[in-house]
């Protein structure tokens, strides 16, 4: 499932995540699951058509990302896989980043995230005219209900509803990738050969 949120020039992506990373840091094995949110960018394309015709919007680069994530394994409301990642290099996220603050109150943390949309956007290393003149504002004010977009979705992961693996990677929506792919994908062992592949059950 996922949710969207535009203002003028950034969006806020929210959506549920299934991955198993086959080559896991310490500390980090196993499958995670839970709800994933990106600051991208938006972008408006050129009509198609008459004046009445739908407008084109590409989702464009990443800015920012929070992983609001837990091991299949362990205790549910723990999020002890949670992080974020303040920057990126292009479309690939730098190392995650573990925050006390984040764990201990995440719904609370992304809260006041949301509310300083210039800080998000300085930290990753974006001009201050990525965003729009009211965008940090508009998405203020809108941060109450990305929120409890994350939260509803939170509750559909540890229910069994949401983030799940898929049940054929073809068809469900997961990417694929051979194991010498980028390295911020995720995956689990399976292809032909016995080779790792990439499989990451999510939108985002």
């Amino acid at each position: 499932m996922l949710y969207a949120f535009g203002f003028d020039r950034v969006g806020v992506l929210v959506g549920d995540l299934y991955f198993v990373d086959p080559a896991p840091n310490k500390g980090q094995e196993g499958p995670e699951h839970g709800v994933r949110l990106e600051l991208r960018v938006l972008q408006r394309g050129e009509l198609k058509g008459s004046i009445y015709s739908a407008q084109p919007i590409e989702v464009g680069q990443p800015i920012w990302r929070a992983d609001f994530l837990e091991s299949v394994a362990g205790q549910p409301g723990s999020f002890d896989r949670t992080h974020h990642h303040p920057a990126f290099s292009g479309w690939e996220p730098n190392s995650r980043v573990f925050v006390r603050e984040l764990s201990a109150d995440p719904l609370g943390w992304l809260g006041g995230k949301l509310a300083d949309l210039d800080a998000l956007v300085a930290a990753a290393g974006f001009p201050a005219d990525a965003v729009g003149p009211d965008d940090a504002e508009s998405l203020r004010s809108v941060a109450p209900e990305i929120v409890d977009a994350t939260r509803r979705l939170l509750e559909k992961v540890r229910s069994g509803e949401l983030g799940n693996p898929p049940r054929d990677a073809a068809l469900a929506g997961a990417s694929a990738v051979p194991a010498s792919g980028a390295s911020g994908a995720s995956g689990a062992s399976g292809a032909s050969g016995g080779e790792p592949i990439f499989i990451r059950a999510s939108w985002l």
